[in-house]
């Protein structure tokens, strides 16, 4: 079956209990809006394909549980994310402090080039607010993270927050398949010396590829065959992982591609 988007992009929110995760992701799947939603319990998901400069980009969020007797199973999840929502609510001070925290989780479990954004939600709440959007805006700068207020219930910056975090993964995408372009001329002795293993790169990501490049094989060899024993194999895709940041696929492997 063919597919229908030309990226996924794997997203999380993370932040403490009640700031209003859940409320933020099913704004924006499903434009809707509950107030009698409970504490998420571990993890759950939503998806929502959109357009990125005439590109379709198929959006699986993952909402996770705040609580600390979670934290075992939502930081297996970090894994493989692209972009992360930090979301505090801007009338529960301790939610903000906890912020830096959640940053710390995200540099122990997370990739090191992941896309980050900080949302203050529940903004129609001024009248009891206790954390100032400059004080939001400030812990951004210091992080080098991008920042926005937000509400799930008057639909404020919901979109716009969701579409800049896609786009900032698309930019880095972009960058990295321009940087491997000018960069093959560097990487030319590896195809000169393995012709039968010449390589085509399209990027398909996947939601656990982690940004890495798929290259497949352009001739039906069998890496585990007679063309190559098992321990060569093995050298072959571990040379591609650190020459090239990519996973090498034997033919058998990219018919589910």
């Amino acid at each position: 079956m063919a597919k229908t988007y030309d990226y996924l992009f794997k997203l999380l929110l993370i932040g403490d209990s009640g700031v209003g995760k859940t409320c933020l992701l099913f704004r924006f799947s499903e434009d809707a809006f509950n107030t009698t939603f409970i504490s998420t319990i571990g993890i759950d998901f939503k998806i929502r394909t959109i357009e990125l400069d005439g590109k379709k980009i198929k959006l699986q969020i993952w909402d996770t549980a705040g609580q600390e007797r979670f934290r075992t199973i939502t930081t297996a999840y970090y894994r493989g994310a692209m972009g992360i929502m930090l979301v505090y609510d801007i009338t529960n001070e301790k939610s903000f402090d906890n912020i830096k925290n959640w940053i710390r989780n995200i540099e122990e479990h997370a990739s090191s080039d992941v896309e980050r954004m900080i949302l203050g939600n529940k903004c129609d709440m001024n009248e009891k607010r206790q954390v100032s959007k400059e004080k939001g805006e400030k812990l951004a700068i210091d992080y080098g993270i991008k920042f926005l207020e937000t509400s799930a219930k008057s639909s404020i910056n919901v979109e716009e927050a969701f579409f800049t975090l896609a786009r900032d993964i698309m930019t880095k995408l972009n960058r990295k398949m321009n940087d491997s372009s000018s960069s093959g001329a560097g990487s030319q002795s590896l195809r000169n010396n393995t012709t039968k293993l010449l390589l085509r790169a399209p990027l398909n990501v996947d939601c656990d590829t982690q940004n890495t490049k798929w290259i497949l094989l352009t001739k039906p060899i069998d890496l585990s065959g007679s063309s190559f024993s098992d321990m060569e194999a093995m050298k072959w895709r571990h040379k591609c992982k650190k020459e090239f940041n990519a996973i090498l696929l034997s033919p058998a492997e990219t018919e589910e591609f």
